[in-house]
């Protein structure tokens, strides 16, 4: 059995690693008449796509934010295109379908991320 203390000793070099992002979806109104909460970004990869065919050279099964909407939850809260999102509300995104990681971004209203970004060692 797995220790708490070795669990918790795991998670402060975790967090120091990566940035902590939490956005809050706007709810707006689509072209027919349906209230859609729109957090402002959208994704690429996951274990189930060939990051080899990834135009933007990606290097790995992650996932990626591949694109940010100007003026959006997401800008505002200071998500930029090529962060790689290692967590969403809990959920470990490392080892993330597409399609799995899709349906946790769409799961709550705000967003609590812990993202890599490149050229970025240490948050602490």
């Amino acid at each position: 059995m797995e220790s708490v203390q070795n669990k918790n000793s795991f998670f402060p070099a975790f967090q120091c690693l990566s940035i902590p992002i939490t956005l809050q979806k706007e709810i707006s109104v689509d072209q027919e008449g349906k209230e859609v909460a729109r957090c402002g970004f959208k994704i690429g990869g996951g274990i189930d796509q060939d990051f080899t065919k990834s135009p933007q050279g990606y290097t790995d099964y992650g996932i990626y934010v591949t694109d940010v909407t100007q003026d959006s939850p997401a800008s505002r809260a200071g998500l930029r295109v090529h962060d790689k999102i290692l967590q969403c509300n809990g959920y470990d995104m490392t080892l993330c379908t597409h399609k799995k990681a899709v349906s946790y971004i769409k799961k709550s209203s705000v967003l609590n991320l812990l993202i890599a970004r490149k050229g970025v060692t240490s948050n602490c």
